[in-house]
């Protein structure tokens, strides 16, 4: 047997919490195959298998904190690669992993809606003493999931397990909870409300540094109009070849974010921290650029010393941190050290975004959605004419502690003629 440890998770970090187990004892894995689900204050990530075999013990039940290096599973390690897990059968419920039932769970999460994959259960009597009987002979391996069905009361004659071996998962109580909810107004809902849903880890830690962040810094927002249609041109040109080679779309945030480093050098208050006694200017230029989570929650990795990095570099390295951090492989390093933010609402459409400062930073740039339409146009000669061009708004959201507002309106000016003027073919 090989044991598998809580591995190292980034620097400062010396803990973990298991939110899931993707395999149960007995079950086959491929080396770097998803393991568990591990969660910190920074990052949550799925953990691979460092070997192929079997899963002989899970040590650690998910919800359980534990040490890095600690054991958490042992595996019978094989020499000759696994074979791979099963695929999904047809059927519209997909079983969860036994571990799932173990997940702690609030009370108050009773009345959350759950997925609508999970399949309905049939029709069984409802009386105290037979949904005591049925609740006695349910498969649960978690007290927790064990407490939520308990609480339903007559309704647990209803609860169905859809996990392997017909184990009950909290879905499967949430799903009658939810259901109970409707009929009885246990949850005291209005027409409107669809339910209770809590905050999870990611939008409860960005919350509370939200919240923070605006008690902390007195927020200034400072906007400018910026006309792409410079860049609009060159993307244009360049737009079938780059993601013939690269796999995505050149979009408009590596150029302005090309364009804010070249900026942030002429205006260094701007990539620093406030602390107690003035302003540190860091040397390095940071940039944490933030992922939405498919609306689940958000993160802001960090492109490390872009200084004198090109648009490519740039573009490449914001599509690798955004996608990894949709699939939960960020390391926790990855989240913590930046400079400067950027807030990229723009693919939505939006006009103009007032993002919260990124503590400890200074400053937090917001990129919102670019259009078509009609601009003057001046000629070398002076003359004006109207044309339709690619336009959108920059908008800086700024902390008054660190500098006045005639300097915020300088380097918004600084940043456009950036934008504007610069020889973006030289970038490729």
């Amino acid at each position: 047997m090989t044991d598998v440890r809580m591995p190292e998770l980034g620097e400062s970090i010396t803990s973990g919490t298991i939110t899931k187990w993707f395999k149960a004892p007995g079950e086959t894995i491929v080396a770097e195959e998803p393991l568990f689900e591990v969660s910190t204050e920074k990052v949550d990530a799925e953990v691979p298998s460092p070997f192929s075999g079997t899963i002989g013990e899970i040590l650690v039940v998910a919800g359980t904190t534990v040490d890095v290096g600690t054991v958490v599973a042992t595996l019978e390690t094989s020499d000759a690669p696994a074979p791979p897990a099963p695929a999904p059968t047809s059927s519209a419920v997909t079983p969860a992993p036994a571990a799932s039932n173990e997940i702690p769970v609030p009370a108050s999460l009773a009345t959350a809606p759950v997925s609508a994959a999970v399949a309905a259960a049939p029709d069984a009597p409802t009386s105290p003493v037979v949904a005591q009987a049925r609740l006695d002979d349910l498969l649960i391996t978690s007290p927790v999931v064990r407490k939520l069905v308990k609480q339903l009361g007559a309704d647990a004659s209803l609860v169905h397990g859809t996990g392997p071996n017909g184990r009950v998962t909290r879905k499967d109580a949430e799903l009658i909870a939810t259901q109970s909810s409707h009929h009885n107004g246990a949850a005291a809902l209005t027409s409107t409300q669809a339910g209770f849903i809590p905050f999870n880890k990611t939008r409860k830690v960005t919350g509370d540094k939200m919240v923070a962040s605006k008690a902390i810094s007195p927020h200034v927002l400072s906007a400018i109009e910026v006309d792409y249609e410079n860049i609009e041109r060159v993307r244009r040109e360049r737009q079938d070849a780059w993601k013939a080679a690269e796999g995505f779309t050149l979009t408009y945030l590596p150029f302005i974010a090309r364009a804010l480093v070249q900026t942030l050098g002429e205006f260094p208050l701007l990539n620093a921290s406030v602390v107690p006694e003035g302003v540190v200017v860091h040397e390095n230029i940071d940039l944490n650029i933030a992922v939405d989570l498919n609306f689940e929650g958000l993160l802001a990795p960090v492109v490390r010393k872009v200084r004198d990095k090109r648009l490519g570099a740039i573009a490449r390295e914001i599509a690798d941190l955004a996608g990894r951090a949709r699939t939960k492989k960020l390391q926790a390093d990855e989240l913590s050290g930046g400079t400067f933010t950027i807030s990229n609402s723009g693919p939505f459409g939006t006009f103009m975004v007032a993002p919260i400062i990124n503590q400890p930073q200074v400053a937090i740039l917001s990129t919102d959605g670019v259009t078509r339409k009609p601009v003057v146009v001046t000629d070398e000669f002076g003359g004006e004419a109207i044309a339709i061009h690619s336009v959108g708004m920059l908008v800086l959201s700024w902390d008054h502690r660190a500098f006045d507002g005639a300097y915020a309106a300088a380097f918004l000016r600084a940043l456009k003629n950036t934008l504007e003027r610069h020889d973006w073919r030289a970038e490729f």
